[in-house]
C-alpha cells in the first residue's frame, strides 16, 4: 500500500501487422471505419472543464503546492480543462484549506491538493473535520522521503546523524513541513524510535510546507530535516543541502545514497498525494472531475512530471481512494497512539 509507515520489525508495505496482400483492403476499412466513428465521437466529446481551482492547504513551496501547480498546468495546456487557478490557504497543518472545502458543498470546480500530511492534522487535532466529508478524486502520486542536512554539516551519513542525535536528542533540532501525524513528523518519529531515541525527547519544528522548512535548514535553524523527495531536488543540486538516506523500501533514482535499513535503522516510509473535492457533488460533476483528472494521468507531459520530481504513479480512483484513506486515518492514529503523540 501506499504512504505506508513500517515500524522496526514489521512488515513492508509498499513501497515501482502483419502486412501482406490484404493491406490495401485494410486501409480501405480503416477509412471508412474512420469516416463514421470520428464525427460520433467529436460529437460526443466532452467539452473542457471551465473555472477549476485549486486549493493548496500550505504555503508555496511545499509539496502539495508543486502538485497542484504542475496539474493545474498539465491539465490546462493540454486543452483538459480551461485556465485552473492555484491558491493557497494555510494553517493547523492543512485543517483550514480542508474546511474551506468542505464548507463549498456541491462546488464541482474546486479540489483540494492534500495526501497523508492531511491525514495527520486531522488525526492529531481535536477538530471534527474529515476526510470522509469530501469527495474522493483520485490518489496520484506517492515519494520516499529523505533525510537532509545542509551542506556545512559535518554529518556525512545518516548513522554519524542519529549517533550525535541519541547522544543529545534536545540539542539536534529536527525539522519538517508538517505538524504532528504529518509524513515528516512520523518520519521523523520513526527514524528516531528506529534509532533507540525516545519519541519524547525528539525536538521536533514543523513548518507550514516545504517553503519555510527549506529555509529554516539554509539558515541553520534546524540540525537536520526530513521531506519529500521533490520539494528539496534544485537544493540537492546546487549542492545546498546533502541528503543521508532515504526512507523508502528502495534506492531513489538519481540519488546515490542509501535507504534507511541499508543504514542500519529498520524503518520504511513512504509519503502520498491525491486530489478531493467538496462533499455533494453530482454525478456529473464527480465524472467530470474524475475524468479530467484522469486525461491528465495519461498525457506524456504528467509522466514527465513524476520523473522531474522523483514522484511515482501511485493512481487510485474514487471509491478504492475513498477506503484508502479511511484505512490511512485509522493507521495513522494507531501510530501517533503507540508513539504517545496523539492528540496535542
Amino acid at each position: 500500500m501506499a504512504g505506508t509507515a513500517t515500524r522496526p520489525g514489521a512488515a513492508t508495505v509498499a513501497a515501482r501487422a502483419r502486412r501482406g496482400p490484404v493491406a490495401p483492403l485494410a486501409v480501405v476499412l480503416v477509412l471508412a471505419l474512420a469516416a463514421v466513428v470520428v464525427p460520433v465521437v467529436l460529437a460526443g466529446a466532452a467539452r473542457p472543464l471551465p473555472e477549476l481551482r485549486i486549493l493548496v492547504p500550505n504555503p508555496p513551496g511545499g509539496g502539495y503546492d508543486a502538485t497542484a501547480r504542475s496539474a493545474a498546468k498539465v491539465l490546462s495546456d493540454n486543452g483538459i480543462t480551461g485556465p485552473v487557478e492555484v491558491f493557497n490557504l494555510s494553517g493547523a497543518g492543512g485543517v483550514a484549506g480542508l474546511g474551506r472545502v468542505v464548507n463549498e458543498s456541491g462546488n464541482g470546480r474546486l479540489l483540494l491538493s492534500m495526501g497523508l500530511g492531511v491525514v495527520g492534522a486531522t488525526a492529531s487535532r481535536d477538530t471534527p473535520l474529515s476526510l470522509t466529508d469530501t469527495t474522493p478524486i483520485d490518489r496520484l502520486t506517492e515519494e520516499s522521503e529523505i533525510v537532509v542536512v545542509p551542506a556545512q554539516s559535518p554529518h556525512r551519513d545518516v548513522r554519524s546523524l542519529v549517533g550525535s542525535w541519541g547522544a543529545d536528542p534536545r540539542r539536534l533540532v529536527a525539522g519538517g513541513g508538517s505538524s504532528v501525524g504529518g509524513p515528516d513528523h512520523l518520519a521523523t518519529m520513526l527514524l528516531a524510535e528506529g534509532a533507540g531515541i525516545s519519541p519524547d525527547r525528539v525536538r521536533y519544528v514543523a513548518y507550514e510546507g516545504g517553503g519555510p522548512l527549506l529555509a529554516a535548514v539554509l539558515r541553520g535553524e534546524v540540525g537536520f530535516a526530513v521531506s519529500g523527495v521533490g520539494e528539496f531536488a534544485d537544493q540537492i543540486g546546487s549542492g545546498d543541502l546533502r541528503v543521508l538516506a532515504v526512507t523508502a523500501g528502495e534506492r531513489v533514482p538519481g540519488l546515490d545514497v542509501p535507504t534507511l535499513r541499508e543504514s542500519g535503522i529498520d524503518v520504511e516510509f513512504t509519503n502520498w498525494r491525491g486530489l478531493v473535492a467538496p462533499p455533494g457533488l453530482s454525478g456529473a460533476d464527480r465524472a467530470a472531475l474524475s475524468g479530467a483528472v484522469a486525461a491528465m494521468r495519461a498525457t506524456p507531459e504528467w509522466q514527465r512530471v513524476l520523473a522531474d520530481n522523483g514522484w511515482n504513479d501511485a493512481w487510485l480512483p474514487g471509491p478504492d481512494f475513498a477506503r484508502f484513506t479511511a484505512a490511512e486515518n485509522r493507521r495513522v492514529e494507531h501510530v501517533l497512539g503507540e508513539l504517545g503523540l496523539r492528540s496535542r
